[in-house]
């Protein structure tokens, strides 16, 4: 079936992670300090060597179910170590403060991360753009810091790439309303081999977020390639919705991500570099 829709991540998909996070990172090290009072320099490194020992069984905990993996980036990194710190210190026992307590110091921090694309990133726009295709960029990140930096990217044909922020792909709840297609979904994924713990499929605000693209464009799921850094986060709902997907693999890239991408068969790639997406719309 021809592509008729492209959905695209944005931190890490587009961007050098690496790169723009590291401000980031110095303001939420800094601000969660301030909320515990506490010198975090040695905790926060015996905190991310955890995480980065369990990689396979750990990752970031809502409700005692995990959301994502705690080493796939510096955000999710930063994100999981905050949640770990505040329960280490005893300010973290109630997970909707807690949660409340990151998210606030997660967007606070995230206004100072830098604007750093991949190299190709404009050149991939552009030629997404020039197909005539609807491409929306769904991400967790607010909607106006994104339209900020792509409005500095400047990609020929800017005026027609939407973005829908705030997308909270990590949130494992129901949509709105009910939708045969949501309700098809497993609730799990597991991977037995290479993940000590299932993936969670079922993703309300993220399938919201979908659906208006749908809605907008006419367009289905089957139609729709949906490009992402994470496996877990940006592509394993629309996988099992029926969507084609394009991992977009990090230096880090873990081996369940490979291993879920594999068994999609021609609906799923692995590239490092955004120029993959490109002969997948023919």
């Amino acid at each position: 079936m021809a592509i008729a829709c492209v959905v695209l991540d944005f931190d890490g998909t587009f961007t050098d992670v690496a790169a723009e996070s590291a401000p980031f990172l110095q303001h939420f090290r800094d601000g969660l300090a301030r909320v515990l009072g506490e010198n975090l320099e040695a905790a926060w490194e015996e905190e991310v060597a955890a995480l980065r020992a369990g990689a396979d069984a750990l990752g970031w905990d809502l409700g005692g179910r995990v959301v994502a993996p705690a080493t796939a980036d510096p955000y999710l990194t930063a994100t999981c170590a905050a949640h770990r710190l505040l329960q280490r210190f005893g300010k973290g026992a109630d997970e909707a403060v807690r949660s409340e307590a990151v998210q606030g110091l997660y967007r606070e921090a995230y206004a100072y991360s830098a604007t750093a694309f991949k190299p190709e990133a404009k050149e991939v726009l552009e030629a997404l753009l020039a197909t005539g295709l609807p491409v929306t960029v769904v991400t967790n990140a607010h909607t106006d810091l994104v339209e900020k930096k792509l409005d500095q990217l400047a990609p020929k044909g800017r005026e027609r790439l939407k973005v829908s922020g705030d997308a909270r792909k990590f949130l494992l709840d129901a949509p709105d309303g009910p939708d045969a297609r949501f309700a098809a979904v497993p609730e799990t994924q597991v991977l037995d081999g290479v993940l000590r713990r299932p993936i969670y499929l079922r993703r309300g605000r993220y399938f919201e977020a979908l659906k208006r693209v749908w809605d907008a464009t006419g367009t289905r799921p089957e139609e729709t390639l949906v490009a992402g850094d994470i496996y877990e986060l940006d592509l394993a709902m629309p996988a099992a919705l029926g969507a084609h997907v394009q991992l977009v693999a990090r230096d880090n890239v873990l081996p369940y991500e490979l291993k879920a991408m594999e068994a999609l068969g021609a609906r799923g790639g692995v590239d490092r570099s955004l120029r993959a997406l490109l002969p997948r719309l023919r």
